[in-house]
């Protein structure tokens, strides 16, 4: 959905093509009101930390050359 630029609503629904019923992932609002539960859980966030944290251990990070865009960080209102 996100990469593709496809509407929720137009996604496959269970049982009107027989790969998303194999999946079992129900319609397109079912997967953005999880999607949206996950988020406001922090599953992702949580998900990022135990990659990095995974990735550390292993030695496969190389911070110095990491940044940071505004896409990460959020500006403050008002805030010069």
């Amino acid at each position: 959905m996100l990469s593709t630029g496809i509407g929720w609503a137009k996604s496959p629904a269970r049982g009107r093509y027989p790969h998303p019923a194999e999946l079992g992932y129900g319609s397109g609002w079912t997967c953005w009101r999880r999607l949206r539960q996950w988020q406001q859980a922090g599953v992702w966030d949580e998900l990022h930390g135990a990659v990095l944290d995974r990735l550390g251990q292993q030695g496969l990070l190389d911070w110095s050359r990491a940044c940071i865009d505004s896409v990460s960080v959020r500006a403050k209102r008002g805030a010069r």
